[in-house]
């Protein structure tokens, strides 16, 4: 049996590596329809031609009173069921959206939290009063219109959100970066860093970033009361584009038995 001493087997311990899950690949997208559905009988359609356009577009009927619908899409890798992000997964996602038609609404990218996965979340493009922010779930908070007087009046925009987990610690959290062009300009809010998340809920969920069981896409929140009967509004995103950026695989504490097992 060959043997080896203290020096060897901690070199040994810090070199095991773990499993490292891999981070999403996706090649597809799921549409999700009536999230909120305060009014159930607008005309509704939806076209998903991922990832060259994904249409989605609503015209009031028959709605009395009530706040609003909401729909979405979420990456997919099976098109089937929206794909899970884990905190240490690295990404970027890029697309073109137009919002158009009398409806009044608010439309975006987002990227929601576990305990949110349909809703929270949100790189917010609003119509009403042309607000861009971004806001909600774990992201941190940001405002074009307040930090660059960005104001949306129709047309194409471009949306852009970066993440990069870095070491997912106190000192080294993980970032968010938020980019726009528009009107011919371009935007960036520079990595923004998350918070901690809560340490009662870690495990499963991690700490200083998305926080695992994240969902990543866009959506599209029609409000029913500030627009006539009849209003449409459709909501187009366009040129999706993907980019993972795999993280490096890290070291785990292991037994004595373990190490003992590797040279017998």
């Amino acid at each position: 049996m060959r043997r080896i001493n203290l020096t060897q087997a901690v070199a040994l311990v810090a070199l095991l590596p773990c499993v490292a899950l891999a981070t999403p690949n996706p090649n597809s997208a799921v549409v999700k329809e009536r999230i909120f559905n305060d009014c159930g009988s607008t005309v509704l359609t939806s076209t998903n031609l991922y990832p060259a356009s994904i249409n989605i577009s609503e015209t009031l009927q028959g709605c009395v009173g009530g706040f609003a619908n909401l729909h979405n899409w979420r990456l997919s890798e099976d098109g089937v069921s929206a794909v899970a992000f884990g905190n240490g997964d690295g990404f970027r996602l890029v697309f073109d959206l137009e919002m158009t038609g009398a409806g009044r609404g608010e439309a975006g990218l987002s990227l929601s939290p576990w305990f949110s996965q349909d809703v929270d979340g949100r790189f917010n493009v609003r119509n009403t009063d042309g607000e861009v922010a971004c806001f909600g779930g774990r992201l941190p908070f940001y405002s074009f219109t307040g930090s660059h007087g960005v104001v949306y009046t129709g047309g194409v925009i471009r949306l852009q959100v970066t993440y990069l987990p870095n070491g997912l610690a106190m000192v080294d959290p993980g970032t968010i970066e938020y980019e726009l062009e528009y009107n011919a300009s371009s935007y960036s809010s520079g990595p923004l860093p998350f918070d901690e998340g809560n340490p009662a809920e870690d495990p499963p969920f991690g700490l200083w970033g998305i926080l695992n069981e994240a969902r990543v896409g866009g959506y599209v929140q029609h409000f029913i009361s500030q627009a006539p009967e009849g209003s449409n509004l459709t909501v187009n995103w366009s040129n999706i584009a993907y980019e993972k950026f795999n993280p490096p695989v890290p070291t785990v504490e292991t037994t004595w038995g373990a190490v003992k097992n590797l040279y017998r």
